[in-house]
């Protein structure tokens, strides 16, 4: 699957617009501990595949939660305020948002509801990588039905719609997924794709959330069979300050946002975030070493470092050796450094200490290695987050005697 989405840029979109008549506040209820929406953005976030998450919202506590969860929250304009809105109305307006914000284009989308919260991150994976396989414009989930009859009303009575397909599969669009291969495709008139693809779920992942039963129902597949997916990986919740020896950070796309300002005579800013000073000085506080490791060559690396009083290695080529020799010097345990890393390059240093850490917006394949995945993207207070999640230990209750 690497090899098939090497170079692609694909997003997700997670319409989340109008109110549920059925469900007051549906996608924001309860939903095996977690509210409804967070379960499709957890899934997006975890897919191997998919860069960067957004959800259109004009509600204030799904907006909330999305920032808790980190997705990137788009405001709908009037016009895409309504419940079920189909995703050819609302791509264009998301793909006009991103070019806003200077971001690359994508290759691939993917649309998920986010009142079918019964799929999984690999279902994504695998739906994306059949469109890609099949050479298809556009993927839509289906449910396959065997030996199932279709009938409508017709006047006073009723008539059979599949009777000469009986014995036949028939596949049941069921709106958990799509991916549309081409962003051109929802810029132009034309509102199908010339070759379509389907992906086959099965029918007890296909049924959206539309009663108060549902959620009861689905409540028991999603504990059952889903749940037990995100408990089997042990994500750090907090790392014990007396666990930790090193910390050690990437420079671009963590304590910067991965952009960069070129000025008329060539030279180059970045921007920080004030929010991870205070972070580094939390850290400081408790005596815990840091380390700045970067490829980057510019001052401005060194300049930062120090501002925040930190130690910096610059101009590095290989992070992985050059932290090995770092510790060694030092008499520090691999096993006891956290490496808070976005890109490629940090790969192999993180894949060797004990605490790999990535920001929400980092590489799919760096996510997939880290034990902590930021709410926070690059520049965005990254540090700041990390520091609030070391633990302090408290001195023992002493009884009175």
């Amino acid at each position: 699957m690497a090899e098939l989405i090497n170079g692609l840029n694909v997003i997700a979109v997670i319409p989340a617009l109008g109110r549920s008549e059925r469900i007051p506040d549906k996608i924001t209820l309860d939903f095996c501990g977690k509210p409804l929406v967070s379960w499709t953005i957890k899934q997006a976030k975890e897919s191997n595949i998919i860069t960067r998450v957004y959800i259109i919202t004009d509600d204030e506590q799904v907006q909330r939660i999305s920032d808790q969860y980190g997705a990137i929250c788009l405001q709908p304009p009037e016009d895409l305020v309504a419940r079920n809105t189909p995703a050819k109305q609302i791509i264009p307006h998301v793909l006009e948002e991103i070019e806003k914000a200077g971001e690359k284009n994508p290759d691939i989308i993917v649309f998920l509801r986010p009142d079918h919260p019964l799929r999984s991150p690999r279902y994504i994976d695998e739906a994306v990588s059949h469109l890609l396989k099949t050479s298809s414009d556009f993927l839509i989930s289906v449910t396959v039905l065997g030996d199932f009859n279709a009938w409508r009303r017709e006047g006073t009575g009723f008539k059979c719609l599949t009777a000469e397909n009986r014995g036949q599969e028939i596949y049941l669009e069921n709106g958990s997924l799509y991916v549309f291969r081409s962003a051109s495709l929802w810029r132009s008139e034309n509102s199908g794709a010339e070759k379509i693809a389907f992906w086959a779920m099965p029918l007890w992942q296909s049924q959206a959330m539309e009663t108060e039963e549902d959620l009861e129902v689905y409540g028991y597949y999603f504990s059952r069979k889903l749940l037990p997916q995100w408990q089997e990986k042990k994500w750090l919740q907090s790392i014990p300050a007396a666990s930790i020896d090193l910390i050690v950070y990437d420079f671009d796309g963590v304590m910067t946002d991965n952009r960069v300002i070129v000025w008329q005579d060539g030279t180059e800013a970045v921007v920080a975030n004030r929010a991870d000073g205070l972070g580094v000085n939390r850290l400081s506080a408790l005596g815990i070493p840091q380390l700045i490791l970067s490829t980057e060559a510019n001052p401005v690396v060194e300049a930062r470092a120090a501002k925040l009083g930190l130690e910096v290695i610059g101009s590095c080529k290989d992070k992985k050796i050059t932290l090995q020799n770092y510790c060694e010097g030092k008499n520090y345990d691999l096993n006891r450094v956290v490496y808070l890393g976005n890109d490629v390059n940090d790969l192999e240093a993180m894949q060797m200490v004990g605490f790999p850490i990535a920001p929400a917006d980092a590489h799919p394949e760096v996510k997939a290695v880290a034990k902590l995945v930021t709410t926070a993207r690059g520049g965005e207070g990254v540090i700041k987050e990390l520091a609030e999640r070391v633990a302090v230990a408290q001195p023992p209750v002493r009884s009175a005697s």
